[in-house]
């Protein structure tokens, strides 16, 4: 696979990504602890300094921080382990 291909594919992964963490963020009926880990994660995506492989670590590194939270609704728990599955493809 080419670089601009793989690239390419890695934004799509990324776009996912903040789509289903806006939501965890936006959701009045998930603790707010636990949307702030959601919007810390997203604003880790977005960092302009760093490459795609370095921001994915950095944004899984917030979500498996907070993923043992007793207080974390189970529907939750899922979407941020499918956004952590998600961002664990990306190399760099």
């Amino acid at each position: 696979m080419s670089k601009s291909k793989r690239r390419e594919e890695f934004e799509g992964r990324v776009k996912q990504a903040m789509g289903v963490l806006g939501e965890v963020s936006q959701d009045n009926t998930t603790p707010r602890n636990i949307r702030r880990a959601a919007k810390n994660a997203m604003d880790a995506l977005q960092f302009p300094g760093h490459s795609l492989g370095v921001r994915a670590s950095n944004a899984i590194a917030i979500l498996d921080e907070i993923s043992q939270d007793p207080n974390m609704p189970q529907y939750t728990r899922v979407k941020l382990s499918s956004v952590a599955g998600l961002l664990e493809a990306i190399k760099d």
